[in-house]
């Protein structure tokens, strides 16, 4: 049966198919890693923090080896898959809804030798079009934000986990407290209700029969990369007109001064969540 894809999957597909939304992410937001750094110190890179990230969550996993199958939620360029595949020699499965990033993903898979090792599919995380109890480890990094679904992401996690695996991610949330509609401008501008918090994950995943393996709040990291982001836009605001546009950029300056207010005001929360499925 072929499930129709959510009005929220198919507005962030489109935008992260737009060549200004990919020249924006390939140039300034981290290059192969697009989501949050965690930063060691001011003079750190976006793309060094980027990877560090990935670095940080995947000391965490749990008996990897090259028999691990691995799949990657929301991968983007695949960053995070290629450096799985380099360390651990598992198995990753890419899955990503941007036909554009999905492309560069296989070029760079394909440059870097890890074919037999990565596989990418096109789709979205809340129609997984994966067998059951297929996967020991899910990862995702700042992509379940973008479903408008997310209970039925954490469904979907559920069912293509093997019994005891591994469910590891990080996303932008809002905290537990979070005043009633201080997250207009925030919501507003990525078209979305809603953001989660750390304790909707603690709840729907228990719910699910997931237990907790450890929760690492790193706000502070949200608002360093937002506002690092922002501060690189601004310097090099010339070059990005060229690759994204005028419109693009101005939004996208003022939309990350919005996240980097939000997290100044203590609305927004990020960090890694670490849970084990039953079984």
């Amino acid at each position: 049966m072929t499930i129709s894809k959510s009005k929220a999957a198919s507005r962030a597909e489109a935008y992260y198919d737009s060549e200004a939304a990919d020249a924006f992410y390939q140039s300034f937001w981290g290059g192969e890693d697009i989501h949050i750094g965690s930063y060691k110190n001011d003079g750190e890179t976006i793309a060094d923090a980027s990877r560090h990230t990935v670095e940080i969550m995947a000391g965490k996993l749990q008996a990897v080896s090259a028999k691990t199958r691995i799949l990657d939620l929301g991968s983007g360029y695949g960053g995070s898959g290629r450096y799985l595949a380099r360390r651990f020699g598992a198995h990753v499965t890419c899955l990503n809804l941007s036909t554009t990033q999905n492309a560069l993903n296989h070029e760079l898979t394909l440059a870097g030798g890890l074919l037999k090792r990565i596989e990418i599919i096109h789709g979205d995380f809340e129609n997984i079009p994966i067998d059951d109890c297929r996967y020991d480890i899910v990862w995702s990094q700042d992509a379940i934000l973008h479903s408008g679904n997310r209970e039925r992401v954490l469904d979907e996690v559920a069912r293509v986990l093997v019994p005891g695996g591994q469910f590891i991610f990080t996303d932008p949330m809002q905290t537990d407290d979070c005043p009633d509609g201080v997250l207009g401008p925030i919501l507003d501008r990525i078209q979305l209700d809603t953001l989660s918090s750390f304790q909707f994950y603690r709840d729907a995943l228990r719910e699910r029969g997931f237990k907790e393996i450890d929760i690492i709040p790193m706000t502070e990291q949200l608002r360093t990369h937002y506002n690092r982001v922002r501060l690189e836009l601004k310097n090099r605001y010339d070059e990005a007109v060229l690759l994204s546009g005028k419109e693009y950029v101005d939004n996208m300056i003022k939309g990350l001064g919005h996240w980097v207010d939000g997290a100044d005001k203590s609305y927004l929360a990020w960090g890694i969540l670490n849970f084990k499925a039953a079984g």
